[in-house]
């Protein structure tokens, strides 16, 4: 259940302390708006048997608000040694229940963190969002849900269709493994300070099984090989797997399909043939 706020200093007070103004450098843009925070924690559904691990809380806006939230423990990751004291400070207020780890997220495997179940809720740098989330991908399995902030412009490509502008590799990698669910925007003006794109909160759900069987490693290959070359046709696009021909037969695809057309079970029966004919010598 949600808890009762312990006394806690205002944020701007806490940034005034600690000298946390935001660095460019590290994506860092704050929430400090309780309401909103509160409500970014609660699209992360129940969290009172969760471990929720979070990125970059900074001077602790998201932070307050999961544990608030009623989170069973928060495992906060931070780089900015600045933001260390101030998370310290907060793990003082609830005691038991919070966390801090000084590292850099794309070095730290989260999958290894708490216990389960576990979920990641984040406000993530927008410099590092799209490398972490391919890094976790793979591993996604071990969680029950990520509930992540991007640029507007990346949420819409986690949930792009086919025949989309926004439909690539991220869309078809990220819908393999996941049911993605664009939650709401949040203006610039809700950040400190205020970046210049929306942000859209996104939810990403585990599929008990991939959409379609296939290799990881395979479909990030085709994937790469038919959006690296998107304008072109995947008889083209796809000569640098070898012969295209059997592995567009595979999908059911029109060799003068380009890559946007291809549904993500196609790109795995394209995958699936990629790996027959390494198998087989082809």
């Amino acid at each position: 259940m949600p808890g009762t706020a312990p006394e806690l200093p205002p944020l701007g007070d806490v940034i005034r302390r600690f000298g946390l103004g935001a660095r460019r450098s590290l994506g860092q843009n704050f929430l400090l708006d309780l309401n909103l925070t509160r409500r970014i924690a609660r699209a992360a559904g129940s969290l009172a048997e969760c471990d929720v691990i979070e990125i970059g809380p900074g001077p602790g806006g998201l932070t307050r608000a999961l544990l608030l939230e009623g989170a069973r423990r928060v495992i906060a990751i931070e780089r900015d040694e600045r933001c260390l004291p101030a998370i310290e400070e907060l793990a003082l207020a609830f005691p038991g229940r919070l966390n801090v780890i000084a590292g850099d997220a794309l070095e730290i495997d989260p999958a290894g963190l708490g216990n389960t179940p576990r979920k990641i809720v984040a406000n993530l740098p927008y410099n590092i969002a799209t490398a972490l989330l391919l890094d976790w991908l793979p591993r996604i399995g071990a969680f029950e849900s990520f509930t992540l902030m991007f640029q507007k412009e990346v949420a819409k490509r986690l949930a792009a269709k086919p025949r989309s502008k926004d439909y690539g590799r991220l869309s078809v990698i990220t819908q393999w493994l996941a049911e993605v669910e664009l939650l709401f925007d949040i203006s610039p003006k809700a950040f400190v300070p205020p970046p210049k794109v929306t942000s859209t909160l996104v939810r990403l759900t585990p599929r008990k099984q991939p959409l379609a069987p296939c290799n990881i490693e395979d479909l990030e290959r085709v994937t790469a090989a038919g959006f690296g070359q998107r304008r072109k046709m995947l008889r083209q696009s796809l000569k640098s797997l070898g012969d295209p021909a059997p592995l567009i037969a595979a999908a059911g695809a029109p060799e003068t399909a380009r890559a946007e057309e291809l549904s993500v079970e196609q790109f795995c029966a394209i995958s699936r043939a990629l790996a027959i004919s390494r198998r087989a010598g082809g």
